[in-house]
């Protein structure tokens, strides 16, 4: 059986003062470890990250085509994104900002969206501090289903319950590996229908109720 490094255990190193970690091959580390590995500037001895990281990757859908925004605090993480799902095969539509310079998140949030709900895509990914506020102004377009998510639990459920159509992400909330990780399995997740169905029929009524003219 493997071994599995997790955050705690990380923790714990740099508790004690540690600064690397010895582990056999074949030993997986779950994506927080190695965001919190990152942070702490810890080493990992005899295992290169690159193969670990591997492990929490999930087979993810052929011929996806994806647009991808972000507002200034998420472009960082939107570079590593756009690149991670190019390598996997993915088609990305990146659609800015092209730089860390100040600029306005609903704008982005808006030009994702669109692409969404036009069908020019199968489906968006939108960054910014907290996931929040991109997808308050994302959801304000009918049809569209942004969730922000945190973990693979919420990103799975996003999916397989509500199934949404654009996933949010906070660059100050995760680390580069969890995000990937929420990625992963958001893009690899299936809606469930059935029950599931009939709540989001109820809540196209709803948004019904608001776009009829008076």
């Amino acid at each position: 059986m493997k071994k599995v490094i997790l955050e705690s255990d990380i923790i714990k190193i740099s508790k004690e003062g540690g600064n690397s970690i010895t582990v056999d091959e074949g030993t997986i580390f779950t994506p927080s470890a190695l965001d919190r590995i990152r942070s702490a500037g810890i080493k990992i001895l005899n295992k290169s990250e690159e193969k670990n990281t591997e492990a929490h990757q999930t087979e993810i859908p052929g011929s996806l085509k994806v647009a991808i925004a972000s507002d200034h605090t998420g472009y960082q993480l939107k570079k590593i994104l756009r690149d991670y799902l190019q390598k996997m095969g993915v088609a990305v539509l990146d659609l800015g900002t092209d730089s860390e310079e100040s600029c306005d998140y609903p704008d982005f949030a808006f030009a994702a969206a669109k692409k969404v709900i036009l069908n020019e895509v199968n489906f968006g990914i939108i960054i910014d501090a907290t996931g929040i506020p991109s997808a308050i102004t994302a959801n304000k377009v009918p049809g569209i289903r942004a969730a922000t998510c945190y973990n693979e639990f919420s990103a799975r459920s996003s999916r397989e319950h509500n199934n949404a159509n654009i996933l949010v992400l906070g660059a100050k909330s995760i680390g580069e590996e969890t995000a990937k990780s929420v990625l992963n399995v958001w893009l690899s997740a299936k809606f469930l229908e059935g029950r599931h169905q009939r709540r989001l029929d109820k809540i196209t009524e709803i948004e019904q109720v608001f776009l009829k003219k008076p």
